[in-house]
């Protein structure tokens, strides 16, 4: 997958697969009602107004708008930066893919919906992660993927001078 339609294509799945989810949890859970999958995951459908472990969501509504602009930003941003991205970058362009798709993903939520829809509960005894959903799963996959090539290519980089 070295092209850029490939990218975008998989950017395009991670939003389907996201809405998709999304929709199902809603349209299948009770909110706030735990339902047991396997140990130490849940399904349990959340609303979240804020940002990542609900950051700002009690800031009284603007805060949607503000994390919609940055959602929005950042993915015209991540557009960019892989129209440029030359050839050979693959765990670049994934790593840009997930990001892209994820960002997309919530953003739909907080247009149409005016929070983000999460729905996976990962816990151990009575400590529970916050909630999350396929976006925020494809974000922090790509957020990792993003710091191992930006390590190699140090790597690489440090090589050269010698």
């Amino acid at each position: 997958m070295q092209s850029r339609a490939g990218w975008y294509l998989l950017s395009g799945l991670i939003v389907l697969v996201d809405q998709l989810t999304k929709y199902w949890a809603s349209a299948s859970l009770v909110y706030g009602r735990a339902v047991e999958l396997l140990p130490m995951l849940n399904l349990t459908l959340l609303h979240n107004r804020g940002a990542a472990f609900s950051f700002l969501s009690e800031a009284g509504g603007w805060q949607r708008w503000f994390f919609t602009g940055i959602a929005l930003a950042v993915s015209i941003f991540i557009v960019l930066w892989m129209t440029r991205l030359p050839r050979g970058k693959t765990l670049l362009g994934i790593a840009l893919a997930l990001l892209l798709g994820g960002a997309i993903g919530n953003l739909l939520d907080r247009i149409f919906l005016g929070y983000v829809v999460d729905f996976i509960d990962v816990y151990y005894l009575n400590y529970h992660w916050p909630a999350f959903n396929v976006a925020d799963s494809a974000i922090t996959v790509g957020a990792i993927l993003l710091i191992i090539e930006s390590l190699c290519h140090r790597d690489q980089s440090l090589e050269g001078e010698n």
